[in-house]
């Protein structure tokens, strides 16, 4: 799967202001007080476990706005898969910089390629079916865009990016609404025609109900894989279906076997572990 680039005006913000919280008000005092400053050394960012890549802009630009001078050579390139002892990127320059940029890069780097590799595992996992893989509005505060990146960068879809994005009537809406039906007539004269509505529905009954309204999409949640099934049935190809809830590495196949067109998971941004890269000195 294709992916573009986040662009830097996007990825800058987010990356100056991790190198801030962790400059503090005096900076690095460690490496300029150890590291003289006409000092030059040669690291490389390696593998340390089996992965998929994601966030080298994040990691580069930690880099570079510390300090301009240090160059950065890539020999993988973010989506691709790495294996132990693999080198992604050599960077060299002023070893000040390098060492202040270090941790930050690698927070960046090691969070988004663990993001990547668990999107990628769960792609695989359902191959063979029609079902998609899909993130949430379940992100790290600050860092949505480079999350929902590094999904893409593991093969997965990103669902809505803010509430302002599409209308999304989830249980405690159709609670305070009195019904499914009426949530999705307020949603519908609230709304222009440009807006895809889609609601959530923990039953059948409730299923049906939405279906009657007419929704763009319908997002089954915490259903068995049997439930699923009938309810891909009851949509008929009317609706996007999206399973959601629950959903783990050993359960993702038998709901993607459904016959849903999207499978929504939170914790692939959420909790994800981080991917084991190191920084090592060459020279």
């Amino acid at each position: 799967m294709s992916f573009a680039p986040l662009p830097r005006l996007v990825t800058e913000p987010m990356v100056r202001a991790a190198l801030l919280e962790d400059l503090g008000l005096s900076g690095d005092i460690t490496s300029a007080a150890v590291i003289p400053a006409e000092h030059h050394s040669s690291l490389i960012l390696v593998a340390r476990q089996p992965g998929v890549v994601a966030g080298l802009d994040a990691a580069e630009l930690a880099f570079q706005l510390v300090e301009p001078a240090i160059a950065v050579t890539r020999h993988t390139e973010d989506g691709s898969r790495v294996e132990p002892g693999d080198t992604i990127a050599t960077i060299a320059g002023p070893s000040r910089g390098l060492l202040t940029g270090e941790r930050t890069a690698l927070n960046f780097l090691g969070h988004l390629s663990g993001i990547a590799t668990v999107t990628a595992s769960l792609v695989e996992a359902v191959r063979g079916t029609k079902a998609k893989i899909a993130c949430t509005r379940k992100t790290t505060p600050g860092l949505r865009a480079l999350e929902k990146y590094a999904v893409r960068a593991g093969g997965g879809m990103n669902h809505r990016f803010a509430l302002s994005d599409a209308v999304l009537i989830k249980d405690n809406h159709v609670a305070i609404a009195g019904g499914v039906a009426e949530a999705i007539r307020r949603a519908r004269a609230g709304v222009g025609h440009m807006v895809k509505i889609e609601t959530e529905v923990d039953t059948l009954e409730q299923l049906r109900e939405a279906m009657e309204q007419g929704v763009d999409a319908v997002l089954l949640d915490n259903m068995t894989p049997a439930q699923l099934r009938e309810a891909v049935a009851i949509v008929d190809g009317r609706a996007i279906t999206e399973a959601s809830g629950r959903v783990t590495p050993a359960t993702v196949a038998a709901i993607a076997a459904s016959g849903v067109d999207l499978v929504s998971v939170g914790w692939c941004t959420h909790s994800a572990p981080t991917l084991d890269i190191g920084l090592d000195v060459q020279s």
